[in-house]
């Protein structure tokens, strides 16, 4: 028996759908299967294999203190307006980290971005707050080496990630 097409749509090559992956995946878009969430039993996806970051030296106390407790979040999921201490979103995370230091952050990654003074990003030091887009809608803490924590997007957790897998650098701030 032979089987007949009755769909005049054309199939998507193989390397047409590898194309567009490898696109994605350069443009930093992670696409998660529905079903790994499903069968975890998790609320969101199970979190990327972790970043093996090098211990953090931070060039004051409170800098250090501040890095040391939002790297003890990793892992935590994001949550819109979360501030913590089991849940955050990118401000909330940044503002949790530096309350245990004792500075006081709003819960905006815009207002945080006119806190402190700006810093070149050929300058950064842990405990530098790295903000991306325009305007500012997303922050980070620096933690050396090119690296930054933070808690990048509903479904995903707190996490370590390059600087440079996020699009749309703005600009850092140097709270301590």
């Amino acid at each position: 028996m032979t089987t007949t097409r009755t769909s005049t749509a054309r199939r998507t090559p193989r390397s047409g759908r590898r194309a567009v992956m490898v696109l994605l995946a350069s443009a930093g878009v992670v696409l998660t299967p529905l079903t790994a969430q499903a069968s975890t039993g998790m609320p969101g996806p199970a979190p990327a294999a972790p970043i093996s970051a090098a211990p953090v030296a931070a060039p004051n106390p409170a800098a250090q203190l501040a890095v040391d407790t939002a790297l003890a979040q990793q892992g935590k999921a994001y949550v819109w307006a979360g501030a913590g201490p089991n849940v955050y979103d990118c401000s909330g995370l940044t503002q949790f980290a530096y309350r245990a230091a004792g500075i006081a952050l709003p819960h905006s990654s815009g207002m945080q971005s006119t806190m402190g003074v700006p810093v070149a990003r050929a300058d950064l030091q842990p405990g530098d707050l790295i903000f991306f887009y325009s305007p500012v809608g997303h922050v980070g803490m620096y933690i050396g080496n090119g690296l930054m924590v933070h808690a990048p997007t509903s479904g995903d957790v707190v996490r370590v990630a390059s600087v440079d897998t996020m699009w749309g650098y703005n600009t850092a701030r140097r709270i301590v």
